[in-house]
């Protein structure tokens, strides 16, 4: 399995019979990890740290830099755009954790960044995936902890 270094300390390939679903998950949640630390440093610095911040029709409304504090600011349309977004892709790729195929492939390969690969090259590039997966959730956690702990901005 990609990404396998034979670190299991809690013994969770023991437990679990398939661990096909357990790599969907770790995908998953490492990719929202991935665009989650990417939208909370955008959030407070602004693209590329220009300090610019999208204009907005009612004031206040995306000028808070706590993401967390944020979510309450965007209203209920903001969030329900959000969340039917986030249903919309979980009911498309529900049946796909359990069949046949590689974990974490969801058809959204648009800019064919593994077309004419090698078998060796696609391996490498889904364990450079599952590794960035793995540091972005442990960057969240960090920046979550930091926000909510400290009220400080994340990179300064």
């Amino acid at each position: 399995m990609v990404g396998d270094y034979g670190f299991d300390p809690m013994g969770l390939s023991e437990i679990q019979a398939d661990l096909k679903y357990a790599r969907w998950a770790e995908l998953k949640h490492g990719r929202i990890c991935m665009l989650a630390i990417v939208g909370m440093v955008t959030q407070e610095y602004g693209p590329f740290g220009s300090g610019w911040h999208l204009p907005s029709p009612h004031p206040g409304q995306f000028e808070e830099l706590d993401p967390f504090a944020a979510v309450a600011k965007v209203g209920f349309e903001g969030n329900a755009q959000i969340f039917l977004a986030i249903a919309a892709i979980e009911l498309a790729n529900f049946n796909k954790h359990y069949g046949e195929g590689t974990e974490g492939d969801i058809g959204w390969d648009f800019l064919g960044l593994l077309d004419g690969k090698t078998e060796a090259e696609k391996r490498r590039t889904m364990e450079q995936e599952i590794v960035h997966c793995r540091l972005a959730m442990i960057a969240f956690t960090g920046a979550a902890v930091q926000t909510l702990i400290f009220h400080e901005p994340l990179l300064g």
